[in-house]
């Protein structure tokens, strides 16, 4: 195992007071879109200023904070600072890293995979975790994870799909060679374990792993009748239960994790957009609460006010879901349904009374959440149609990447508010944290803030 550690800020940043405070604003902006606060964060280390797994917290893809308006990469306006990727301060030749960066106490962590010099592109890359200082863009850490045992030989999906899921000691992640593995926020490596029946995964492992009661939560829908959702200990690693899923083919979305109280009364329960149907999973289990026939496949559930939203990313039709129901759903509990979503592989958003979608080629529509009527359709050349929106407290979506991002108000007429550039067109997400946007692109990473 290669393993570079720079120990300069091996500390946690708990006594700053950043992070010991959650705004009345972002608290309002919280209840009125959804978003439980049972457990929302410990005090030294708000919402605010962490951005925890794939959308964020609860991966609702929600900033508490307000974020900047605009930004520039070939001017540097708003640009804080950028910082060279493992692959491009190695000279290697990158996989498409389609993971998102993740941020607690301080630190901007992401995962890349990257092919040495003279390494052909048949073998398994080296499977990178990096932290940098979020004030500074320098490098804090770097640990290269050990690859397991699955060489892709299709590499439309790549090995770093998955984004990671931080929490205050540990950063999880998980690599395409089919390895699980998590890393301490100090940068030394506390676990890795192989993910079995690789064989059966189809051309990427894109699911992001979820934290949920001191377990890390691993969806692994494949070919061959073996899907599971396995439940591992964050200490250790090994397995504490494991749901088979029998039912369910392949599929690449990431489970949304909806907290006791919604609906009203509800436990919790995990969203997944699988094959076949929209589920509600309990997440102590794996067992279904409930479920809804319809075909899922790569973006993942966006849930408002006790509805869940969801299609399936490759084309085909949306549907609202009620999420009280209890075992099939079908007949019952959808509140309306959307003909065609052609294929885009982002996330939806809903902001107020309206529900956004992005798809190819490049195009918005906004839709009245009563009744699912569409507001408006609008292109925007050069958008990541890959690329899953934030929302911001003011009703600001933006359609964020390292290449061009589009800042829309939202309501039912379009009205665009800025278009920026960094020049690095990529399909990962943005993270969100402290009023700052980090951004992956090709070959860096960027954190845009207010200067």
């Amino acid at each position: 195992m290669n393993l570079h550690v720079n120990l300069r800020r091996c500390s946690l940043t708990s006594g700053d007071q950043r992070y010991q405070r959650l705004s009345r604003v972002g608290f309002l902006c919280l209840l009125s879109i959804g978003i439980p606060l049972v457990g929302i964060a410990s005090a030294e280390d708000g919402l605010s200023a962490r951005w925890e797994g794939f959308r964020g917290n609860f991966a609702k893809g929600y900033s508490v904070a307000v974020l900047p308006l605009e930004w520039d990469g070939p001017s540097g306006k708003n640009v804080v600072w950028k910082a060279p990727l493992p692959a491009t301060s190695r000279g290697g030749n990158p996989d498409h890293n389609q993971s998102s960066p993740v941020v607690i106490s301080g630190r901007v962590i992401v995962t890349t995979a990257f092919w040495s010099e003279k390494q052909p592109t048949s073998e398994i890359p080296e499977q990178h975790v990096t932290c940098y200082d979020e004030q500074d863009g320098k490098q804090l850490w770097d640990v290269q994870v050990p690859a397991g045992p699955w060489k892709l030989s299709d590499l439309r999906g790549g090995y770093c799909a998955p984004t990671p899921v931080v929490d205050g000691q540990r950063v999880y992640v998980i690599f395409g060679s089919s390895i699980v593995a998590a890393v301490e926020l100090n940068g030394m490596l506390a676990w890795h374990k192989e993910i079995p029946d690789w064989q059966s995964f189809d051309v990427a492992i894109a699911s992001s792993p979820i934290l949920y009661g001191g377990k890390l939560l691993v969806l692994a829908d494949r070919n061959g009748k073996k899907s599971t959702l396995t439940a591992h200990d964050v200490k250790t690693g090994d397995v504490v239960w494991e749901k088979k899923r029998p039912e369910v083919s392949f599929g690449h979305t990431t489970p949304v994790l909806v907290l006791n109280g919604e609906p009203k009364g509800e436990a919790a329960q995990l969203l997944v957009a699988a094959s076949n149907e929209l589920q509600g999973l309990n997440p102590e289990t794996g067992e279904k609460i409930w479920w809804c026939k319809m075909p899922g496949d790569v973006t993942a559930p966006v849930f408002a006010r006790g509805l869940v939203y969801t299609d399936s990313g490759r084309g085909g039709p949306g549907f609202l879901v009620d999420a009280s129901g209890k075992g099939d759903v079908t007949a019952t509990h959808i509140k309306w349904k959307i003909d065609q979503i052609p294929e885009g592989l982002s996330s939806p958003a809903i902001v107020g009374d309206y529900l956004y979608r992005l798809h190819n080629p490049g195009v918005l529509k906004c839709f009245a959440m009563v009744d699912g009527k569409e507001a408006y359709a609008k292109r925007l050349d050069g958008v990541s149609t890959a690329s899953s929106p934030i929302t911001t407290p003011s009703g600001r979506l933006y359609f964020a990447s390292a290449g061009k991002t589009f800042v829309i108000q939202s309501g039912p007429m379009f009205k665009l508010l800025a278009t920026n550039d960094l020049s690095e067109p990529h399909a990962s997400s943005a993270a969100a944290a402290n009023g700052r946007l980090y951004l992956k692109g090709q070959k860096h990473l960027f954190c845009v803030g207010e200067e």
